[in-house]
């Protein structure tokens, strides 16, 4: 193994560039597939240097791959974009899961001992803790995701109290077992206390806050990593591992900014709780107006801009296609049209423009809320398809409401709004939304991808 000695920093230390120079590229989606192949070159550069350095028997570690790779394949070839976000959540999940074995397995090898070396207990501690939050949280926002979980947001202050005091809890028998003594009934009480600590940390948040609790989750799956790698003094998983939590960090910041609202207020504000009742009876004699296929169909086909604003019923519906199918029909009559994503629209970070860019949609068509806002009394037609919160006016117009000063797609003032959607129902913030009823809105009640296909016919008949 002397001869690696040179070669494996220096492998690692290629890894860790082809991490970052990874990350790069995927902020653009012309670049993203290529920068998603640099990452995964360097995590297998990093994993055949952990192995050569390590002298390990490879009987099990092959079992392993095997099995790993057979699993990732079909998951990969068979989950349908549409579920990304309780992948992306299963994923944290078990990347939570696997650093938390990795700090079990060693307090295991350790503890004979009768107290741990500091620098390895904190990091034994760190990994075990954030470890077992993050798969115990990512399973419960996998369930809210998807559905066998509910949905609502949770406001019990009992859930809170719970929490902190298990917090404290799982902190003093960390500190115990660091400072004191090795045992291993207080050790796996500290495991157990994380894993309710983890569903007590994502059950009380709604659904609407989903987007901002699958980065932050994604942001303590890297520092578990990171604490793994400390674990095992292993640079590249520390390296990966802090980049995974800093970027995770920088996009729950970006989520935050994009609802006016800081994290604090996300964890513990129990978004939607009590407005939704509230929402429904405000609704008074207002009357919203239902608009046709062939009457949307009249309304796009002779406007000169339009802009799709999709959500999570485009999500639901599977609609992407339908939406792409109709957005280059009317740019065939010259029509100019453009996709407006909002930053927390979906179920996680970048959901639309995940589908849409499933359906092929040209990047140059998209923009966001800041670009198109200004311009919006000139858009002739704006067609929501399935959001409901981040179109809903009284973000603005509403201090008191429960979105109060969140930023929003100014689609009210179009010169004419046409919503896709099942019904009037309240969206996740739990509140109703005024759009529906003002002069220049059109309800198109229904399934988004047949009302998508319904008006695409009409426009070729025209």
């Amino acid at each position: 193994m002397s001869g690696f000695s040179t070669i494996i920093p220096l492998a690692y230390l290629a890894s860790a560039v082809l991490f970052i120079l990874g990350i790069k590229r995927l902020s653009h989606p012309e670049t993203a597939a290529g920068g998603n192949r640099l990452a995964a070159i360097g995590m297998l550069l990093a994993v055949i240097a952990t192995l050569l350095e390590s002298g390990l028997d490879y009987t099990w570690i092959i079992v392993g791959v095997a099995v790993g790779g057979l699993i990732g394949a079909v998951m990969a070839r068979t989950v349908k974009m549409t579920a990304m976000p309780e992948m992306v959540a299963v994923f944290n999940g078990f990347g939570g899961a696997a650093s938390g074995l990795v700090a079990v397995g060693e307090y295991l090898r350790v503890s004979g001992s009768e107290t741990l070396a500091i620098d390895s207990g904190v990091s034994i501690m760190a990994g075990t803790l954030i470890g077992a939050v993050t798969f115990s949280g990512s399973m419960i926002a996998f369930g809210k995701l998807q559905g066998f979980v509910t949905g609502n947001a949770i406001s019990n202050p009992l859930v809170k109290f719970s929490a902190g005091i298990l917090l404290g809890f799982a902190v003093v028998l960390a500190v115990y077992l660091v400072g004191f003594e090795s045992n291993l009934v207080f050790y796996w009480s500290l495991i157990a206390a994380a894993l309710i600590l983890g569903v007590l940390f994502v059950i009380p948040i709604g659904g609407a806050d989903m987007p901002v609790v699958v980065a932050l989750l994604n942001s303590y799956s890297g520092l578990a990593a990171a604490s793994a790698g400390f674990v095992l003094e292993n640079n590249a998983l520390i390296i990966s591992g802090a980049l995974v939590g800093a970027s995770g960090l920088i996009l729950t910041g970006i989520m935050c900014r994009a609802m006016n609202r800081s994290l604090a207020n996300v964890l513990f504000s129990a978004f939607g709780t009590t407005a939704a009742s509230a929402g429904r009876a405000a609704d008074g004699d207002r009357v919203a107006t239902p608009i046709e296929a062939e009457d949307s169909a009249m309304v796009l086909g002779y406007a000169s801009q339009v802009i799709f604003v999709p959500g999570y019923g485009l999500a639901v519906a599977q609609a992407q296609h339908r939406v792409r199918e109709l957005a280059d029909l009317l740019t065939e009559r010259g029509v100019s049209v453009r996709y407006c994503v909002h930053p927390v629209a979906g179920r996680m970070p970048g959901h639309m423009n995940v589908l849409l860019a499933e359906a092929n949609v040209p990047y140059e068509q998209l923009c966001e809320p800041e670009d198109v806002n200004p311009d919006m009394e000139n858009i002739d037609v704006a067609v929501v398809v399935g959001a409901n919160d981040v179109v809903n006016p009284l973000a603005r117009d509403d201090p008191s409401s429960p979105i109060g000063g969140m930023p929003i797609i100014e689609t009210d003032r179009a010169k004419t709004c046409i919503v896709i959607k099942r019904s009037l129902s309240v969206g996740y913030a739990g509140i109703d939304n005024p759009l529906f009823y003002l002069r220049n809105n059109r309800m198109f009640f229904g399934d988004a991808s047949d009302a998508l296909a319904r008006i695409t016919e009409e426009v070729k008949q025209l």
